[in-house]
């Protein structure tokens, strides 16, 4: 079949694949925080994960993310048992995901250097339970490398994740989100 080939068609088709994973940008070390701690609480419950891994396809604006629950690092390693045994399940539920599009991806362009505030839109996956989600993102080109930062809140019971009356006082109704991402071109 190959002999069929012309050498330009050739040449294309050896191509293509760089050629379109440079309109792809990805991370695998997309900073996630949490905070969930309530008012009222004595104690900070919050977390970090240093894992998170994004791909966005430049050209149609379509985001996937995703993030293991089980790399959450909290201060005590008691409240971490209590995250992933009691609460996120993460034996259950190992990922949490994102998957979207900006929602107005022709104001954002990648390869010049500025801040820009496209929206988010998509399916939020969090302890199996999806929800849509609409998240304002600030994208940050310098010397041609983008970030990405959003800041949002989760509902906890939204996503099936319920609460011991003991432990109410210390648990915000909302998780506070924050995403910290780094992009580079697909190889």
């Amino acid at each position: 079949m190959i002999r069929n080939l012309s050498f330009p068609a050739l040449l294309i088709a050896l191509l293509l694949p760089a050629l379109s994973s440079a309109q792809r940008l990805f991370t695998r070390d997309a900073k996630v925080y949490f905070d969930a701690t309530s008012k009222d609480s004595p104690e900070r419950i919050e977390a970090k994960a240093k894992s998170g891994t994004m791909v966005l396809d430049v050209a149609s604006g379509q985001i996937e993310a995703a993030i293991l629950v089980k790399s959450f690092l909290f201060e005590k390693a008691l409240m971490q048992e209590h995250f992933n045994e009691n609460y996120m399940e993460s034996t259950k539920f190992p990922k949490a995901t994102f998957k979207g599009k900006i929602d107005d991806a022709s104001k954002v362009d990648f390869n010049k250097d500025g801040s820009y505030s496209p929206t988010f839109s998509g399916d939020l996956t969090l302890h199996g339970v999806t929800k849509q989600v609409k998240v304002p993102v600030t994208v940050k080109v310098k010397d041609g490398k983008p970030t990405a930062t959003a800041n949002f809140s989760v509902s906890l019971a939204d996503h099936g994740i319920s609460i011991p009356s003991v432990v109410s006082d210390k648990l915000a109704k909302e998780a506070k989100i924050t995403v910290d991402a780094a992009l580079e071109p697909m190889k």
